[in-house]
């Protein structure tokens, strides 16, 4: 009943949201996104603790069996999508309001939006390759349609399709990927696949799924989407993107890594070490871009890193027999997937507040918003905390546990394999030191000092049904920071259930791992009660007292004006320079000449430019147009030609048959 109904569900809603009155169709469309998030979510619960859901549709049409199935792992994602997506369709009502006039948009909008959250929601059920291919193309329309939204704006088009052709890319791999496996098996089914590894070769196959999967997730080098996408869309699609639609990249990589039979040190090496330099590449593109919705995107293709060297430690604990390093490596990945869709959908909440009351996503041209937008600072200040890492937030839980993962790898592997987990170490250190820039940087110069232009309107605080949805993340992201035992051991009894070896010496995990793990949640919540301590003695002393605010004493210099502010630039310049042959910068400048006696007014702008996407993507589509000019006489326009093409394709099939080479 209940699959049927997250069927019925979606339609229903499709059809009436443009049937209902202008005013309410957001709303509906979060009741429909409620409803859908309930029924699949009490099915999902009831899998989490141990009783795997299976149906199976017999004989349907041309994919024969049809198995829909909900154990574990499809539990944990499909709550994942449903939290992300409840908040994100909260989110819009207020959001979107400034595009009330476009009606018929909207209308779209909302429809498009209930069928991304049920096209999710299938991806985690369906396990048979063709009607997963079939939800998975619906996700990746669903989700293009929805990032052009403003697609009267060439650059949001641009970027809308920019993400159509690498999704169908992914798609491509996909499909190379289950045909070879129905070749081999005779069937779509996901259970041949787990056959396919048990009798063939691994890895050449799992790379394919990788490929496929790794450039929705937005592992680097297939990662040039995610910059231009999220920048693009609404920010709540934004935020429902870059919380749910990457880690379904996430999930498919988890699904096709617990079929694995062989080979699991090889890929895990590979995944490791693409997963530290994704993340490398991901924070220093974020520490210097000044979009802060680009900046984000970046951010994003950082935790993909993080998550996925989760992902090579538990590989490399199969390869070598260590338990302990699975559970801590998956378990790790799989709450920092969840972490990481929490305060990523914060940040780009707030985010689309800021944008909403400025209309600039350059924080060069804001400032001081503290004191109009509090609310909205706290909300980010929090999230910035949380992503880097930091306790009482939830970011600091799962990279504990990848950080605990690594150590032990350190401690008890091989020799062989020292090396690559100590420059894993280094790498995770310095991701976590460059994030810290990153959003020191953005906070600073979008929410403290003066403002550095002059805006059309004074920002004040966005609505509460705006900012509910923030203090709902928030109050989960603590949650898991000072429950961080509860957390841990849902994602222990998944791993547990896909890994057999696993649970056999289960019971092998250090008692001072566990005792490390609980005292997290003890010590964030110390940290808690002596702020609100702080905040409650400062805010007794200073209710009787009259607060004056004046200008920071400047060394007898004369009170400086907005611009003489740190920006943005200043915070990363340095990092810039010294990175430059990745870190790509673009200057619009015209030089003194030595005989310019008196310089004319100049004027100087710089952005910078992704690495991959300026020097290797576009070289090869310049190349490729290059080659494709000299076929451009096929398509002369004159309508005989058009005619004898057909009629040269008629008699080469005619002729082919004939001879039997048809």
């Amino acid at each position: 009943m209940l699959l049927f109904l997250s069927f019925v569900i979606p339609i229903a809603g499709m059809i009436s949201i443009p049937l209902l009155p202008h005013s309410i169709r957001s709303k509906a469309n979060f009741i429909f996104v409620l409803l859908m998030a309930a029924i699949t979510s009490i099915p999902a619960i009831n899998a989490l603790t141990g009783n795997t859901i299976e149906i199976v549709i017999s004989k349907a049409l041309v994919f024969g069996n049809i198995s829909f199935q909900i154990d574990s792992l499809s539990a944990w994602f499909i709550l994942i999508i449903n939290l992300t997506c409840i908040n994100g369709a909260f989110y819009g009502i207020g959001y979107m309001k400034q595009y009330n006039e476009q009606r018929a948009n909207l209308s779209m909008h909302w429809i498009l939006f209930l069928l991304f959250q049920s096209s999710m929601l299938w991806v985690c059920m369906v396990q048979n390759g063709l009607a997963f291919l079939i939800v998975w193309e619906l996700m990746s329309i669903s989700s293009f349609l929805l990032v052009i939204f403003e697609h009267q704006k060439k650059a949001t088009l641009k970027a809308g399709i920019n993400y159509l052709v690498q999704m169908h890319i992914g798609v491509l791999f996909l499909a190379a990927a289950f045909i070879w496996v129905y070749y081999a098996e005779g069937s779509f089914d996901f259970s041949a696949i787990e056959k396919f590894f048990s009798s063939n070769p691994n890895r050449w196959l799992f790379v394919l799924f990788f490929v496929g999967f790794g450039i929705k997730a937005g592992f680097i080098p297939l990662h040039s989407w995610l910059p231009q996408a999220h920048p693009a869309a609404p920010s709540h699609i934004s935020g429902v993107m870059s919380g749910v639609i990457v880690k379904l990249g996430i999930y498919g990589i988890f699904r096709m890594i617990f079929f694995l039979k062989q080979d699991y040190t090889l890929i895990g090496e590979i995944i490791i070490t693409l997963s530290v330099l994704t993340g490398l590449y991901g924070i220093l593109n974020a520490a210097v871009h000044r979009d802060f919705k680009k900046m984000l995107a970046y951010c994003t293709i950082e935790n993909i890193g993080i998550i996925g060297i989760g992902l090579g430690i538990g590989l490399m604990g199969i390869g070598t027999g260590n338990s302990v390093m699975i559970i801590l490596g998956f378990g790790g990945a799989l709450l920092h997937t969840l972490n990481h869709s929490l305060f990523k959908s914060l940040l780009f909440f707030t985010a689309g507040s800021v944008y909403q009351q400025t209309h600039t996503r350059d924080m060069e041209k804001l400032g001081g918003l503290i004191r109009t937008m509090p609310q909205t600072a706290l909300l980010f200040l929090a999230g910035a905390m949380a992503i880097g890492g930091l306790p009482p937030f939830n970011g600091f839980v799962s990279e504990f546990l990848i950080y605990s993962g690594i150590l032990l790898g350190i401690k008890s592997i091989s020799i062989l394999y020292i090396s690559l987990m100590i420059f894993t170490l280094a790498g995770l250190a310095l991701i976590g030191g460059i994030s810290m820039l990153t959003f020191t940087k953005s906070f600073g110069t979008i929410f403290l000092g003066n403002p550095r232009t002059h805006l059309h309107q004074q920002p004040r605080e966005v609505s509460l049904g705006m900012r509910l949805p923030q203090y709902f993340i928030l109050i989960i992201m603590i949650s898991i920071g000072l429950f961080p035992q509860f957390y841990f051991s849902l994602v222990n009894e998944i791993v547990l259930r896909f890994i057999p070896a696993v649970s056999v010496t289960s019971n092998l995990i250090p008692s001072s791992l566990l005792n490390s793990i609980s005292s997290i949640g003890k010590f964030s919540m110390l940290f808690i009660l002596l702020l609100l301590v702080i905040y409650a003695v400062r805010k007794s002393l200073s209710r009787t007292r009259k607060v004056s605010r004046s200008t920071t004493w400047g060394c007898g210099y004369a009170v400086p004006n907005a611009r003489m502010q740190y920006t943005g630039k200043s915070f990363s310049k340095s990092l810039g320079k010294l990175l430059n042959f990745i870190i790509l910068e673009k200057k619009k400048y015209k030089e003194i000449s030595a005989g310019e006696i008196f310089p004319a007014e100049r004027k100087h702008s710089s952005h910078y430019n992704d690495f991959f996407v300026t020097r290797i993507f576009n070289g090869i589509v310049d190349r490729l147009l290059y080659s494709m000019n000299y076929f451009q006489f096929i398509q002369n326009g004159k309508i005989q030609m058009y005619i004898l093409y057909g009629i040269f394709f008629i008699v080469v099939v005619f002729l082919g048959t004939l001879f039997k080479f048809i």
